[in-house]
C-alpha cells in the first residue's frame, strides 16, 4: 500500500523518513569520511573477520565497544529506508533483501570513500558489521511497526493485490443524465 484513505498522513510519514534518512547519512558521512590527525595508522584490513578476532582479543569491554559501534553505525538505515519507501503492505523477505542490499552498498561506498581520506583506514569487517546492523534493525523493528500501522488504519486502507492492481471495490458510479454514445 502506498496510500490509504488518509493520503496526507502517508506523505508526511514518507517525508519524515526521507528527512531522517538524509540527516543520518550526513552524520555517518561526517563521522567516517572526515580527515583525522593520527600519529600512526594501521594497515588496511582486507582479510575477512581478522579485525573482529583482533577486537575480541582486546577484552570484552573493548570488543563490545568496537563491534557494537560497527553494528550501530548504519543500523538506523534498517528502519529509515523502509520508512522512506512508505510501503505498508510489502513482502517481509523482499523488504529485508532490499534494505540489506541498500545498506551494504552504502557501507561499501563509505569504505571506498575512506581510501582517499587521511587518517581513515579501510576495514572489510566494518562492511560485514554495518550490513549485519542494518539487517538486525530491520528484522527487529520493521515487521512489528508495519503490523501496528496496519492494525491502526486497517479499516479504510486500500489493499494492493499481487499484480499491482487494487482489489475490486464495487461497481462504478454512473451519471443518470448522461446517455451512452451511439
Amino acid at each position: 500500500m502506498r496510500q490509504g484513505t488518509d493520503g496526507q498522513a502517508v506523505i508526511r510519514f514518507r517525508a519524515a523518513g526521507v528527512w531522517l534518512l538524509l540527516a543520518h547519512l550526513l552524520l555517518v558521512g561526517w563521522l567516517t569520511l572526515r580527515p583525522l590527525d593520527v600519529p600512526w595508522m594501521d594497515a588496511a584490513n582486507l582479510s575477512p573477520f581478522a579485525g573482529i578476532k583482533a577486537d575480541l582479543s582486546l577484552g570484552p569491554a573493548a570488543a563490545f565497544r568496537r563491534i557494537g559501534g560497527g553494528l550501530l553505525l548504519l543500523a538506523p538505515l534498517g528502519v529509515l529506508l523502509p520508512m522512506a519507501g512508505g510501503r505498508l503492505y510489502a513482502s517481509p523477505w523482499l523488504s529485508l533483501a532490499r534494505t540489506v542490499a541498500a545498506g551494504s552498498l552504502i557501507s561499501l561506498a563509505i569504505e571506498l570513500g575512506q581510501t582517499g581520506v587521511p587518517g581513515q583506514v579501510v576495514d572489510v569487517d566494518s562492511l560485514f558489521l554495518n550490513t549485519a546492523g542494518v539487517a538486525l534493525a530491520h528484522v527487529l523493528v520493521v515487521p512489528a511497526g508495519r503490523a501496528r500501522l496496519r492494525r491502526r488504519g486497517g479499516q479504510g486502507a486500500r489493499v494492493v493485490a499481487r499484480g499491482g492492481h487494487e482489489a475490486a471495490q464495487g461497481s462504478t458510479r454512473t451519471i443518470s443524465r448522461v446517455g451512452m454514445a451511439p
